[in-house]
Protein backbone atom coordinates (compact mmCIF):
# COMPACT_ATOMS: atom_id res chain seq x y z
CA UNK A 1 0.00 0.00 0.00
CA UNK A 2 1.14 3.74 -0.98
CA UNK A 3 2.21 5.76 2.22
CA UNK A 4 -0.49 8.76 2.35
CA UNK A 5 1.90 10.33 5.07
CA UNK A 6 3.47 11.81 2.13
CA UNK A 7 0.37 13.24 0.31
CA UNK A 8 -0.05 16.65 0.89
CA UNK A 9 -3.36 18.75 2.84
CA UNK A 10 -5.76 21.32 1.43
CA UNK A 11 -4.28 24.71 3.03
CA UNK A 12 -5.92 26.12 6.10
CA UNK A 13 -7.05 29.19 4.18
CA UNK A 14 -9.23 29.52 1.40
CA UNK A 15 -8.63 30.77 -1.66
CA UNK A 16 -11.24 33.59 -2.43
CA UNK A 17 -12.12 33.94 -5.77
CA UNK A 18 -14.47 36.20 -8.07
CA UNK A 19 -15.46 35.26 -11.93
CA UNK A 20 -16.95 36.74 -14.46
CA UNK A 21 -20.62 37.09 -14.51
CA UNK A 22 -21.61 34.16 -17.03
CA UNK A 23 -19.52 32.15 -15.15
CA UNK A 24 -21.18 33.28 -11.70
CA UNK A 25 -25.08 32.31 -13.33
CA UNK A 26 -23.97 29.00 -14.45
CA UNK A 27 -22.95 28.00 -10.87
CA UNK A 28 -25.49 29.29 -9.23
CA UNK A 29 -27.50 26.93 -11.75
CA UNK A 30 -25.51 24.10 -10.80
CA UNK A 31 -22.55 23.75 -13.39
CA UNK A 32 -19.97 21.79 -12.37
CA UNK A 33 -17.25 23.94 -13.91
CA UNK A 34 -15.36 26.88 -13.69
CA UNK A 35 -12.36 28.08 -16.78
CA UNK A 36 -9.46 29.38 -16.23
CA UNK A 37 -10.36 32.22 -18.48
CA UNK A 38 -13.75 33.07 -16.31
CA UNK A 39 -11.71 33.67 -13.32
CA UNK A 40 -11.16 37.76 -12.47
CA UNK A 41 -9.01 37.62 -9.36
CA UNK A 42 -7.57 35.32 -6.60
CA UNK A 43 -6.98 36.34 -3.48
CA UNK A 44 -3.24 34.36 -3.30
CA UNK A 45 -1.72 31.19 -5.37
CA UNK A 46 -3.35 27.93 -4.09
CA UNK A 47 -2.25 24.22 -4.94
CA UNK A 48 -4.02 21.80 -6.62
CA UNK A 49 -7.00 20.48 -4.36
CA UNK A 50 -7.00 23.87 -2.13
CA UNK A 51 -10.68 24.96 -1.67
CA UNK A 52 -11.96 27.89 -3.66
CA UNK A 53 -14.59 29.80 -2.83
CA UNK A 54 -16.22 31.90 -5.36
CA UNK A 55 -18.14 35.27 -4.19
CA UNK A 56 -20.24 37.49 -5.35
CA UNK A 57 -19.89 41.51 -6.36
CA UNK A 58 -21.61 41.99 -2.92
CA UNK A 59 -18.86 39.35 -1.47
CA UNK A 60 -21.86 37.21 -0.69
CA UNK A 61 -20.96 33.27 -1.19
CA UNK A 62 -22.00 31.42 -3.89
CA UNK A 63 -19.54 28.13 -4.16
CA UNK A 64 -17.25 25.98 -2.98
CA UNK A 65 -14.88 24.04 -5.35
CA UNK A 66 -11.30 22.72 -6.09
CA UNK A 67 -8.66 24.72 -7.38
CA UNK A 68 -6.37 22.78 -10.37
CA UNK A 69 -3.96 25.21 -11.51
CA UNK A 70 -3.18 22.29 -14.01
CA UNK A 71 -6.39 22.71 -15.51
CA UNK A 72 -8.26 24.63 -18.14
CA UNK A 73 -11.04 23.68 -15.87
CA UNK A 74 -9.54 25.82 -12.86
CA UNK A 75 -12.42 24.93 -10.29
CA UNK A 76 -14.23 21.78 -9.97
CA UNK A 77 -17.66 23.13 -7.98
CA UNK A 78 -18.43 20.70 -5.03
CA UNK A 79 -20.81 23.37 -4.23
CA UNK A 80 -23.26 25.73 -4.31
CA UNK A 81 -25.79 28.06 -2.93
CA UNK A 82 -25.53 28.53 1.15
CA UNK A 83 -22.50 28.31 3.11
CA UNK A 84 -20.97 24.58 3.36
CA UNK A 85 -17.84 23.23 5.46
CA UNK A 86 -16.24 20.60 3.30
CA UNK A 87 -15.00 18.22 6.23
CA UNK A 88 -15.81 14.30 7.18
CA UNK A 89 -19.30 14.80 7.59
CA UNK A 90 -19.90 16.71 4.46
CA UNK A 91 -18.37 13.75 2.35
CA UNK A 92 -20.14 11.29 4.48
CA UNK A 93 -23.02 12.62 2.99
CA UNK A 94 -21.86 13.11 -0.52
CA UNK A 95 -20.83 9.85 -0.63
CA UNK A 96 -23.80 8.46 0.98
CA UNK A 97 -26.61 10.75 -1.36
CA UNK A 98 -24.69 8.82 -4.94
CA UNK A 99 -25.06 5.04 -3.04
CA UNK A 100 -28.78 6.02 -2.55
CA UNK A 101 -28.88 6.85 -5.69
CA UNK A 102 -28.23 3.20 -6.73
CA UNK A 103 -30.04 1.64 -3.94
CA UNK A 104 -32.86 -0.02 -6.98
CA UNK A 105 -30.13 -1.17 -8.68
CA UNK A 106 -28.77 -2.91 -5.73
CA UNK A 107 -31.93 -4.33 -4.50
CA UNK A 108 -32.15 -6.06 -7.57
CA UNK A 109 -29.64 -9.00 -6.34
CA UNK A 110 -28.61 -10.01 -9.78
CA UNK A 111 -25.87 -7.07 -9.94
CA UNK A 112 -22.46 -6.12 -7.98
CA UNK A 113 -21.01 -4.49 -10.75
CA UNK A 114 -21.74 -0.76 -11.58
CA UNK A 115 -20.61 2.82 -11.16
CA UNK A 116 -20.98 4.47 -7.62
CA UNK A 117 -20.15 7.94 -7.93
CA UNK A 118 -20.29 8.97 -11.42
CA UNK A 119 -17.86 12.34 -11.30
CA UNK A 120 -19.33 15.82 -11.66
CA UNK A 121 -22.89 14.39 -11.86
CA UNK A 122 -22.79 12.80 -8.16
CA UNK A 123 -21.23 16.27 -7.09
CA UNK A 124 -17.19 14.77 -6.86
CA UNK A 125 -15.94 16.74 -10.27
CA UNK A 126 -13.33 14.11 -11.84
CA UNK A 127 -13.50 11.35 -9.72
CA UNK A 128 -15.20 8.29 -10.83
CA UNK A 129 -15.87 4.96 -8.48
CA UNK A 130 -16.89 1.66 -10.09
CA UNK A 131 -17.74 -1.43 -7.99
CA UNK A 132 -17.35 -4.67 -8.99
CA UNK A 133 -18.10 -7.04 -5.98
CA UNK A 134 -16.26 -6.63 -3.11
CA UNK A 135 -13.39 -4.82 -4.95
CA UNK A 136 -13.52 -1.36 -5.86
CA UNK A 137 -11.82 0.68 -8.61
CA UNK A 138 -11.20 4.70 -8.07
CA UNK A 139 -9.99 6.47 -10.63
CA UNK A 140 -8.51 10.60 -10.38
CA UNK A 141 -9.19 12.77 -13.29
CA UNK A 142 -7.51 15.68 -11.87
CA UNK A 143 -4.71 15.69 -9.09
CA UNK A 144 -6.72 17.92 -7.19
CA UNK A 145 -8.39 15.21 -5.21
CA UNK A 146 -4.80 14.01 -3.95
CA UNK A 147 -5.15 16.02 -1.02
CA UNK A 148 -8.49 14.72 -0.03
CA UNK A 149 -7.35 10.73 -0.34
CA UNK A 150 -6.65 11.03 3.19
CA UNK A 151 -10.20 12.24 4.88
CA UNK A 152 -12.15 10.34 1.59
CA UNK A 153 -10.46 7.00 2.15
CA UNK A 154 -12.39 6.37 5.53
CA UNK A 155 -15.26 7.70 4.41
CA UNK A 156 -15.38 4.84 1.73
CA UNK A 157 -13.74 2.16 4.38
CA UNK A 158 -16.80 2.58 6.77
CA UNK A 159 -19.79 3.13 3.83
CA UNK A 160 -18.26 0.19 1.88
CA UNK A 161 -16.00 -1.73 3.67
CA UNK A 162 -13.97 -3.26 0.41
CA UNK A 163 -11.83 -6.20 0.24
CA UNK A 164 -9.89 -3.64 -2.04
CA UNK A 165 -10.20 -0.22 -3.69
CA UNK A 166 -7.44 0.26 -6.87
CA UNK A 167 -6.28 3.52 -7.96
CA UNK A 168 -6.59 4.45 -11.76
CA UNK A 169 -5.48 7.58 -12.95
CA UNK A 170 -6.19 9.54 -16.19
CA UNK A 171 -3.57 9.99 -18.90
CA UNK A 172 -3.23 13.61 -17.96
CA UNK A 173 -2.05 13.09 -14.50
CA UNK A 174 1.90 12.88 -13.98
CA UNK A 175 4.16 11.66 -11.60
CA UNK A 176 4.85 14.98 -10.02
CA UNK A 177 1.07 15.56 -9.01
CA UNK A 178 1.12 12.22 -7.15
CA UNK A 179 3.56 12.55 -4.24
CA UNK A 180 4.35 8.73 -4.51
CA UNK A 181 0.95 7.66 -5.75
CA UNK A 182 0.97 5.16 -8.64
CA UNK A 183 -1.07 3.60 -11.29
CA UNK A 184 -2.90 0.45 -9.52
CA UNK A 185 -1.96 1.19 -6.01
CA UNK A 186 -4.16 -0.57 -3.43
CA UNK A 187 -6.02 2.32 -1.32
CA UNK A 188 -7.13 0.06 0.67
CA UNK A 189 -7.02 -3.81 1.03
CA UNK A 190 -4.47 -6.02 -1.15
CA UNK A 191 -4.45 -5.40 -5.03
CA UNK A 192 -5.77 -7.96 -6.65
CA UNK A 193 -3.38 -10.37 -8.41
CA UNK A 194 -5.83 -11.81 -11.08
CA UNK A 195 -8.96 -10.25 -12.82
CA UNK A 196 -12.14 -9.69 -10.51
CA UNK A 197 -15.47 -12.13 -11.08
CA UNK A 198 -18.44 -9.78 -10.56
CA UNK A 199 -22.52 -10.28 -11.93
CA UNK A 200 -24.27 -8.28 -14.40
CA UNK A 201 -28.14 -8.73 -14.64
CA UNK A 202 -27.33 -12.42 -13.81
CA UNK A 203 -23.95 -13.20 -15.90
CA UNK A 204 -20.65 -13.37 -14.64
CA UNK A 205 -17.87 -11.01 -16.09
CA UNK A 206 -14.47 -10.43 -15.39
CA UNK A 207 -12.55 -7.43 -14.72
CA UNK A 208 -8.90 -6.44 -14.63
CA UNK A 209 -9.33 -3.45 -12.46
CA UNK A 210 -5.29 -2.73 -12.67
CA UNK A 211 -4.32 -3.03 -16.32
CA UNK A 212 -7.81 -3.15 -18.20
CA UNK A 213 -9.22 -0.24 -20.11
CA UNK A 214 -11.22 2.54 -17.86
CA UNK A 215 -11.40 0.71 -14.81
CA UNK A 216 -11.75 -2.60 -16.07
CA UNK A 217 -15.02 -2.99 -17.47
CA UNK A 218 -17.46 -1.19 -19.78
CA UNK A 219 -20.33 -0.36 -16.48
CA UNK A 220 -22.19 1.84 -18.36
CA UNK A 221 -23.52 -0.22 -21.31
CA UNK A 222 -25.41 -2.57 -18.82
CA UNK A 223 -28.96 -1.58 -19.79
CA UNK A 224 -28.46 -1.42 -23.49
CA UNK A 225 -27.07 -5.24 -23.18
CA UNK A 226 -29.84 -6.06 -21.20
CA UNK A 227 -32.39 -5.20 -23.93
CA UNK A 228 -30.19 -6.25 -26.16
CA UNK A 229 -30.64 -9.73 -24.70
CA UNK A 230 -34.54 -9.75 -25.09
CA UNK A 231 -33.84 -9.15 -28.87
CA UNK A 232 -31.76 -12.02 -30.34
CA UNK A 233 -33.25 -15.50 -29.43
CA UNK A 234 -32.73 -17.89 -32.32
CA UNK A 235 -30.36 -14.59 -34.17
CA UNK A 236 -27.18 -14.50 -35.78
CA UNK A 237 -25.54 -11.76 -34.30
CA UNK A 238 -22.49 -9.17 -35.79
CA UNK A 239 -21.18 -7.38 -32.67
CA UNK A 240 -18.18 -4.78 -34.14
CA UNK A 241 -15.46 -3.28 -31.59
CA UNK A 242 -16.89 -6.16 -29.15
CA UNK A 243 -13.99 -5.63 -26.42
CA UNK A 244 -14.29 -7.79 -23.70
CA UNK A 245 -17.55 -9.34 -24.85
CA UNK A 246 -20.41 -7.04 -23.48
CA UNK A 247 -23.11 -7.41 -26.27
CA UNK A 248 -21.21 -11.41 -27.18
CA UNK A 249 -21.93 -12.71 -23.44
CA UNK A 250 -25.63 -10.91 -23.48
CA UNK A 251 -26.72 -12.01 -27.21
CA UNK A 252 -25.88 -15.53 -26.19
CA UNK A 253 -27.64 -15.55 -23.61
CA UNK A 254 -30.35 -14.11 -24.70
CA UNK A 255 -30.55 -17.39 -27.20
CA UNK A 256 -28.63 -16.11 -30.51
CA UNK A 257 -27.73 -19.22 -32.60
CA UNK A 258 -23.93 -17.57 -33.43
CA UNK A 259 -22.12 -14.42 -32.37
CA UNK A 260 -19.23 -13.10 -34.54
CA UNK A 261 -17.20 -10.92 -32.31
CA UNK A 262 -14.59 -8.28 -34.25
CA UNK A 263 -12.35 -6.46 -32.70
CA UNK A 264 -8.84 -4.96 -33.46
CA UNK A 265 -7.75 -6.26 -30.35
CA UNK A 266 -6.80 -9.57 -29.85
CA UNK A 267 -6.16 -8.79 -25.71
CA UNK A 268 -9.73 -7.84 -25.34
CA UNK A 269 -11.08 -10.42 -27.39
CA UNK A 270 -9.74 -13.33 -25.43
CA UNK A 271 -10.92 -11.64 -22.73
CA UNK A 272 -14.07 -12.00 -24.22
CA UNK A 273 -14.15 -15.50 -24.66
CA UNK A 274 -13.26 -15.94 -21.30
CA UNK A 275 -16.63 -14.25 -20.58
CA UNK A 276 -18.35 -16.39 -22.54
CA UNK A 277 -16.92 -19.28 -20.85
CA UNK A 278 -17.83 -18.07 -17.51
CA UNK A 279 -21.41 -18.17 -18.47
CA UNK A 280 -20.91 -21.65 -20.28
CA UNK A 281 -23.36 -22.94 -17.60
CA UNK A 282 -26.65 -21.35 -19.02
CA UNK A 283 -27.98 -23.66 -21.75
CA UNK A 284 -28.29 -20.76 -24.32
CA UNK A 285 -24.93 -19.92 -24.11
CA UNK A 286 -23.48 -23.37 -24.39
CA UNK A 287 -25.80 -23.95 -27.33
CA UNK A 288 -24.47 -20.24 -29.06
CA UNK A 289 -21.39 -20.44 -31.73
CA UNK A 290 -18.83 -17.70 -30.82
CA UNK A 291 -16.22 -16.99 -32.84
CA UNK A 292 -13.83 -13.79 -32.67
CA UNK A 293 -12.10 -12.13 -35.31
CA UNK A 294 -9.29 -9.29 -35.03
CA UNK A 295 -9.69 -6.78 -37.27
CA UNK A 296 -10.64 -3.59 -37.85
CA UNK A 297 -14.93 -3.47 -37.76
CA UNK A 298 -15.01 -1.05 -40.74
CA UNK A 299 -12.76 -3.54 -43.22
CA UNK A 300 -14.40 -6.63 -41.57
CA UNK A 301 -17.59 -5.71 -41.95
CA UNK A 302 -17.18 -4.11 -45.88
CA UNK A 303 -15.51 -7.78 -46.46
CA UNK A 304 -18.51 -9.28 -44.69
CA UNK A 305 -20.83 -7.26 -47.02
CA UNK A 306 -18.43 -7.87 -50.68
CA UNK A 307 -18.80 -11.69 -49.59
CA UNK A 308 -22.56 -12.10 -49.39
CA UNK A 309 -22.53 -12.84 -45.26
CA UNK A 310 -25.82 -12.22 -43.56
CA UNK A 311 -26.73 -11.37 -39.88
CA UNK A 312 -30.21 -11.08 -38.05
CA UNK A 313 -28.59 -8.40 -35.46
CA UNK A 314 -26.09 -6.34 -35.60
CA UNK A 315 -23.95 -4.25 -32.99
CA UNK A 316 -22.19 -1.02 -33.45
CA UNK A 317 -20.47 -0.16 -30.27
CA UNK A 318 -17.46 1.81 -31.39
CA UNK A 319 -15.05 4.26 -28.81
CA UNK A 320 -15.50 7.37 -28.73
CA UNK A 321 -14.63 9.28 -32.00
CA UNK A 322 -14.69 13.02 -30.76
CA UNK A 323 -12.65 13.34 -28.11
CA UNK A 324 -12.20 17.02 -29.11
CA UNK A 325 -14.84 19.85 -30.78
CA UNK A 326 -12.98 19.98 -33.97
CA UNK A 327 -13.45 16.10 -33.85
CA UNK A 328 -17.11 16.03 -34.52
CA UNK A 329 -17.66 16.00 -37.77
CA UNK A 330 -15.09 13.32 -38.53
CA UNK A 331 -16.73 11.40 -35.99
CA UNK A 332 -20.31 12.20 -37.63
CA UNK A 333 -18.98 11.14 -40.91
CA UNK A 334 -17.42 7.77 -39.01
CA UNK A 335 -20.87 6.44 -37.65
CA UNK A 336 -22.83 7.34 -41.05
CA UNK A 337 -19.82 4.58 -42.78
CA UNK A 338 -20.60 2.45 -39.79
CA UNK A 339 -24.75 2.19 -40.44
CA UNK A 340 -24.16 2.22 -44.06
CA UNK A 341 -21.96 -1.06 -44.01
CA UNK A 342 -23.97 -2.76 -41.10
CA UNK A 343 -27.02 -2.44 -42.85
CA UNK A 344 -25.97 -4.12 -45.95
CA UNK A 345 -24.65 -7.50 -43.63
CA UNK A 346 -28.39 -7.23 -42.28
CA UNK A 347 -31.34 -9.52 -43.09
CA UNK A 348 -34.73 -8.01 -43.70
CA UNK A 349 -36.22 -6.98 -40.54
CA UNK A 350 -32.51 -7.63 -39.06
CA UNK A 351 -31.71 -5.54 -35.63
CA UNK A 352 -29.20 -2.82 -35.75
CA UNK A 353 -28.15 -1.37 -32.46
CA UNK A 354 -25.36 1.48 -33.04
CA UNK A 355 -23.93 3.59 -29.78
CA UNK A 356 -21.95 6.95 -29.49
CA UNK A 357 -20.14 7.39 -26.35
CA UNK A 358 -18.77 10.78 -27.23
CA UNK A 359 -20.31 14.03 -25.48
CA UNK A 360 -18.84 15.83 -28.42
CA UNK A 361 -21.60 14.32 -30.45
CA UNK A 362 -25.17 15.88 -29.39
CA UNK A 363 -27.91 12.95 -29.62
CA UNK A 364 -29.93 14.43 -32.06
CA UNK A 365 -26.32 14.83 -34.55
CA UNK A 366 -26.30 11.12 -33.45
CA UNK A 367 -29.77 9.86 -34.47
CA UNK A 368 -30.33 12.00 -37.08
CA UNK A 369 -26.78 11.00 -38.89
CA UNK A 370 -27.50 7.24 -38.64
CA UNK A 371 -31.26 7.73 -39.75
CA UNK A 372 -30.00 9.51 -42.98
CA UNK A 373 -26.83 7.15 -43.89
CA UNK A 374 -29.20 3.72 -43.40
CA UNK A 375 -31.51 5.62 -46.01
CA UNK A 376 -28.95 6.54 -48.06
CA UNK A 377 -28.22 3.02 -47.91
CA UNK A 378 -32.06 1.89 -49.22
CA UNK A 379 -32.49 0.60 -46.20
CA UNK A 380 -34.22 2.99 -43.51
CA UNK A 381 -34.66 2.59 -40.24
CA UNK A 382 -37.81 1.18 -38.14
CA UNK A 383 -36.68 2.70 -34.73
CA UNK A 384 -37.49 0.69 -31.91
CA UNK A 385 -35.80 2.31 -29.14
CA UNK A 386 -33.68 5.33 -28.15
CA UNK A 387 -31.48 4.90 -24.57
CA UNK A 388 -29.37 7.24 -22.78
CA UNK A 389 -27.51 6.76 -19.51
CA UNK A 390 -28.23 4.13 -16.90
CA UNK A 391 -29.62 4.82 -12.94
CA UNK A 392 -25.63 4.44 -12.40
CA UNK A 393 -24.47 7.19 -14.77
CA UNK A 394 -26.77 10.07 -14.09
CA UNK A 395 -26.47 13.43 -16.26
CA UNK A 396 -26.92 16.86 -14.33
CA UNK A 397 -25.43 18.82 -16.89
CA UNK A 398 -24.84 19.01 -20.50
CA UNK A 399 -21.39 18.21 -20.79
CA UNK A 400 -22.35 14.65 -18.53
CA UNK A 401 -23.93 13.38 -21.15
CA UNK A 402 -22.49 11.24 -23.27
CA UNK A 403 -24.10 7.89 -24.20
CA UNK A 404 -27.10 7.09 -26.84
CA UNK A 405 -28.21 4.34 -28.65
CA UNK A 406 -30.47 3.48 -31.04
CA UNK A 407 -32.50 -0.10 -31.47
CA UNK A 408 -34.00 -0.12 -34.86
CA UNK A 409 -35.28 -2.99 -37.37
CA UNK A 410 -34.28 -2.44 -40.88
CA UNK A 411 -36.65 -3.69 -43.61
CA UNK A 412 -36.08 -4.95 -47.02
CA UNK A 413 -34.74 -2.85 -49.23
CA UNK A 414 -37.21 -0.49 -50.94
CA UNK A 415 -40.11 -1.47 -47.83
CA UNK A 416 -40.16 2.02 -46.61
CA UNK A 417 -39.40 5.77 -47.93
CA UNK A 418 -36.02 7.32 -47.21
Amino acid sequence: MPSFAKLPRPADTRLAVRITPDALRRVRAGHPWVYDQSVLNVSHEGAAGDLAVVFDADRKFAAIALWDPTSPIRMKVLHHGKPATVDRAFWVKRVSAALERRAPLVARGDTNGYRCINGENDGMPGLVLDRFDRTYVLKLYTPAWVPHLTDLLPVFDELLHPDAMVLRLARSMTPEMLFGLEEGDALLGTPPTEPVMFQECGLTFEADVVHGQKTGHFLDQRDNRAFFRTLVHGARVLDLFASTGGFTVYGAAGGATEVLAVDISEPTLAVATRNVQHNAHLREVAACRVRTTVADAFREVDRLAHNGVRFDAVVVDPPSFAQRQFETTRALAAYAKLTELAVKVLRPDGLLVQCSCSSRVTADEFYSTVARAAARAGRPLDEIRRTAHGIDHPVTFAEGAYLKAVFARVPAAGRADP
